[in-house]
């Protein structure tokens, strides 16, 4: 029987991290390079006009600006480029099957408990229905056709109602129909419903419906999305 290795696992540095978010980025906006190289320059240029203007003159102070908006632009390059590639990653996951528990796992914050795991799925049409808990009370999100949606969002609204009376349940529909939500703004628009239940009780709700939620481990979980692929990586 061969041994495990003892060794830990070697996790990419910041540098190769931040070379695979550019290269992510710059698979969907060509123009890229150009920009962060504009913004750099720009950084720079502004340094160093500040550099000349404050008086008294003097080529230190210019040089000490110009690389403080060296470092400046850098950072603002930085920060335009991780925006960029949150929307990629959203342009390459829209439509794809488990796009809302993708963004329901990795973009809600601390305030919302949920998981990648449908807690309903039409095993036939690969439908799902996932669910968030937060402050803002429990939100189901239906992912596919509406009307085939019906009895999956209903068996799940019945089960938290009778579990946790009085805490708001909100449906909303993945897509891009005059009452769906696209699943860029699913994040946005869930953080933004109104606080309803405290801390304490979000615990209770979370270990209420929990408690009653059946084991998904038979059910076909929608494939579509490979996580090592649609996730924007992130220099840490």
């Amino acid at each position: 029987m061969a041994a495990r290795p003892t060794a830990p696992e070697k996790r990419p540095n910041f540098f190769s991290q931040l070379r695979t978010l550019f290269t992510f980025t710059r698979d969907a906006y060509k123009w890229l390079p150009y920009v962060l190289a504009g913004i750099v320059v720009l950084g720079i240029a502004l340094g160093v006009g500040i550099g000349f203007l404050i008086p008294p003159f003097a080529i230190w102070s210019v040089i000490l600006w110009g690389f403080t908006g060296l470092l400046a632009g850098i950072l603002a390059a930085m920060i335009t480029m991780t925006r960029l590639s949150t929307k990629a990653m959203y342009r390459k996951i829209d439509g794809m099957p488990g796009a809302a528990g993708h963004v329901l796992s990795t973009s809600l914050g601390r305030h919302w408990q949920s998981t990648e795991m449908p807690v309903g799925v039409n095993p036939r049409t690969q439908e799902a229905v996932y669910r968030a808990i937060g402050r803002g009370g429990v939100v189901l999100v239906g992912e596919g056709s509406r009307g085939r949606l019906t009895r999956l969002v209903n068996e799940e609204r019945s089960k938290i109602q009778r579990v946790a009376s009085g805490v708001p349940v909100t449906v909303l529909y993945l897509g891009h129909g005059d009452d769906d939500v696209e699943v860029k703004n699913l994040a946005s628009t869930i953080k933004s419903l109104p606080k309803k239940v405290d801390r304490a009780s979000m615990a209770a709700v979370i270990k209420r419906v929990d408690s009653v939620s059946q084991s998904l481990a038979s059910l076909p979980i929608p494939k579509g999305i490979d996580p090592t692929k649609a996730r924007a990586p992130r220099p840490r």
